[in-house]
């Protein structure tokens, strides 16, 4: 059962979308580095369809895209919540934040917009990073995957 750790709005995660990322806890990958360890505990709220009828409802109005940050445990489950939350919030945008370096077989991909794959490398670092071994996607029809990494050279002032 994936649990609900913890959510906040954020800008940053899924480009040009304001994104409401869920965090789910009981992560099987423990990553060295990890910047959410605490997420490896089995902690928080079961994340169920009404649980997740709340939470959208709360924030339908200002969000563009709903992100599970984690949920390689369970990762049918993903795509089961994923293909609910695209039934009842068309508007929504579904994505999903993996530390795996593949999408599991069988997955259904087709239930998500975007994906990102690869566990955390602190000495490769993140999506911005040139060096990272992680690659986020935007997923189009017919399972179609676009690389999107995310790393832009900032001005330094």
């Amino acid at each position: 059962m994936l649990k609900c750790c913890s959510y906040d709005i954020v800008c940053q995660e899924i480009p040009d979308e304001i994104t409401l990322a869920v965090n789910i806890s009981c992560c099987p990958n423990r990553c060295p580095g990890c910047h959410s360890p605490w997420l490896w505990d089995d902690q928080g709220e079961p994340m169920t369809e009404e649980m997740l009828a709340l939470l959208i409802g709360k924030y339908s109005s200002a969000i563009t895209c709903f992100c599970f940050m984690g949920g390689d445990a369970d990762p049918y489950e993903i795509s089961r919540l994923c293909s609910w939350i695209k039934s009842r919030y068309p508007h929504l945008k579904t994505a999903w934040y993996s530390g795996r370096t593949d999408i599991p077989e069988g997955f259904a991909i087709s239930q998500v917009d975007y994906i990102k794959l690869g566990p955390f490398i602190e000495s490769l670092g993140g999506l911005r990073s040139p060096t990272t071994n992680q690659v986020l996607y935007r997923v189009h029809k017919g399972g179609h995957l676009e690389k999107l990494n995310m790393q832009k050279e900032y001005k330094k002032f």
